[in-house]
């Protein structure tokens, strides 16, 4: 007999062009998936704007907010992601929707925001970055938010339309990192959404 614990985990998109395309979803022991009322409200605030907007997902695990901008109309994802699992659920999901559309840069996403952003500087090209990093409760994670704030810190204004941070409700952002500021913040029981954006704005 099966076990019933070894059926994939999965999620479909929720609108737009690729709606209910059925995405899986990496082990939740490498991954956290977003929950659906938190991206349910995050694409409700930025749903005009993200329209032929480039996007970012730093730490995509299985690309499901990427592939849901890409769905309501983004005109290219970039994912960031290191974990071996996760990109082969990755690829698989980019698939399901249009791969001409997507880059994936693979490896440590603090490492890579260099050439990332570098590919954004030579193309003239502003983004919107969706950063959900792992709980830092986990194992080996202990210092992800200080050095995501390093991160996020780094980014020049010059590629940023937003930065959206998905995180532990408990965890306090600073209200201003580098030159971002933050915008708003709206919470979801454990888990918290703080948008960031260029303090000049």
């Amino acid at each position: 007999m099966k076990n019933k614990n070894t059926k994939p985990l999965t999620k479909k998109i929720v609108s737009g062009k690729f709606k209910n395309r059925v995405l899986k979803l990496p082990s939740k022991t490498t991954t956290r998936s977003s929950k659906s009322i938190v991206l349910e409200s995050f694409f409700n605030t930025i749903q005009f704007e993200i329209i032929d907007a480039t996007f970012v997902e730093v730490f995509s695990g299985s690309g499901s907010v990427g592939l849901e901008a890409l769905s309501r109309g983004a005109k290219e994802i970039i994912f960031m992601e290191k974990d071996r699992d996760a990109l082969i659920v990755l690829k698989e999901n980019i698939k399901q929707t249009d791969p001409s559309a997507c880059e994936i840069f693979s490896g440590d996403s603090f490492t890579n925001m260099k050439s990332v952003v570098s590919r954004l500087m030579k193309n003239s090209q502003k983004a919107y970055f969706y950063i959900d990093p792992p709980f830092s409760i986990r194992e080996g994670m202990e210092d992800i938010y200080d050095n995501m704030i390093k991160m996020i810190a780094s980014i020049p204004k010059e590629v940023v339309e937003l930065i959206i941070i998905e995180h532990m409700s408990g965890l306090e952002i600073p209200q201003k990192i580098g030159i971002y500021k933050v915008r708003k913040t709206k919470k979801f029981g454990k888990t918290t959404l703080t948008y960031l954006e260029d303090d000049l704005n």
